[in-house]
């Protein structure tokens, strides 16, 4: 029997473990699968011992196109926005400071793994968008852990235009932490003062900074994912997604005037 390749890189060492996202064919986005093998790898970095910090990364050009919209159909619309909102608390939950580092596209989904990430750094070729509103969807599920970080006005922004930013501005609203020309020189200064903290300072010093992410899980959790459900299942998002894997325009794009 061939062995599955795996869709996330795990690799421990200097105390800590890194997770790159690994799937190409699909740009990373979040399939049913690639959550699994993230939430296990999460899972082993949380009860390793000799682990200071976990770093969520990726392979390529893009961080993560959000969503798998191949698994988007299915007997049950609340699988995928659940699947969702539970990797996004297992992050929150992981009680090792968690550092996403991005040189690439981020879209849609994949700015919750942002959003629930402790702090991001994200070099020059980042860019960033809530593309949920050209499918006919919203980035319900994922404001979650975003909703409390974001500048009300970004999220008035750039949920209603689905507008493509760069890391400067993703810095200047809160949704990641540093805009660096050198990424990996960035991640470093942080790891290297992350390795001293000691692991009980370090976890109750998140559990602090998230307390209002926690709570917006706690109380918007369930409605959310039931909202989530009823777009991806609604025409309109059925027409807007069609659209997308067909590479042309949604039927309600209306072209600008010249």
């Amino acid at each position: 029997m061939t062995r599955e390749v795996p869709l996330v890189r795990t690799t421990t060492a200097d105390s800590v473990t890194t997770l790159e996202l690994d799937s190409p064919h699909n740009r990373n986005a979040l399939s049913t699968r690639l959550m699994a093998e993230l939430t296990e790898g999460l899972a082993k970095a949380a009860a390793d011992p000799d682990v200071r910090a976990v770093v969520l990364g990726h392979t390529g050009k893009v961080f993560c196109a959000g969503a798998d919209l191949s698994e988007a159909t299915g007997s049950d619309p609340t699988v995928g926005p659940r699947g969702l909102v539970d990797i996004q608390r297992a992050l929150v939950d992981c009680p090792k400071p968690v550092i996403a580092l991005v040189d690439g596209h981020v879209r849609a989904g994949g700015l919750g793994l942002l959003g629930a990430a402790d702090l991001v750094i994200a070099g020059p070729k980042s860019t960033f968008a809530f593309t949920e509103v050209r499918l006919g969807l919203a980035p319900a599920v994922i404001s979650l852990p975003l909703r409390p970080k974001l500048t009300s006005r970004a999220v008035s922004r750039y949920y209603l235009t689905g507008e493509t930013f760069d890391a400067a501005e993703a810095a200047r609203i809160g949704l990641i932490t540093e805009a660096a020309e050198d990424p990996a020189a960035a991640l470093a200064v942080v790891l290297d003062a992350v390795r001293l903290g000691s692991p009980q300072g370090l976890a109750e010093s998140k559990r602090l900074t998230n307390a209002a992410v926690v709570a917006s899980f706690e109380q918007h959790a369930e409605e959310l994912v039931q909202l989530s459900a009823r777009l991806f299942g609604s025409a309109e998002a059925q027409q807007g997604m069609r659209a997308f894997l067909e590479r042309r325009p949604a039927p309600w794009a209306a072209p600008a005037e010249q």
